[in-house]
């Protein structure tokens, strides 16, 4: 008898228990490619983000060296004549492109779409199947 019961367990287990361990395997199954996609997401934007800041620390100092050797080179080339007002015009000349820059960067900032959002959209999609509708 004992391997008549063992036999009917061997299919596919009937009732409650066995739902709710279908229900149980499926929501981990769920969250742990969730969780798989979150995780190359960020090591993604982590990589992006410090190459980025690489390439911007480069550019940066190189810029700064060719507009810090421009103005002396133009206010070398003044300083006889009017060397206060070149020194007056390129000191406004950098804080022109320093507030360009700054507006350059915010709209940057808020054009990049929000981190992780492939993410959030596919666990948007989950709920959306697992609410009963009406």
């Amino acid at each position: 008898m004992a391997e008549q019961q063992s036999s009917n367990r061997t299919g596919p287990e009937l009732g409650l228990f066995g739902s709710a361990k279908a229900l149980l395997a499926t929501l981990i199954d769920i969250v742990h490619s969730r969780l798989e996609l979150l995780s190359t997401e960020l090591q993604e934007e982590i990589g992006r983000v410090a190459l980025l800041l690489l390439w911007g620390a480069v550019a940066l100092f190189f810029v700064f060296l060719a507009i810090a050797f421009f103005a002396l080179l133009v206010l070398i080339a003044f300083w006889d004549d009017h060397r206060l007002l070149v020194a007056a015009l390129l000191a406004a000349s950098f804080l022109v492109l320093a507030l360009v820059a700054g507006f350059a960067a915010r709209n940057q900032i808020t054009a990049k779409p929000r981190p992780f959002d492939a993410s959030l959209d596919e666990l948007a999609k989950d709920r959306e199947q697992l609410t009963p509708r009406p």
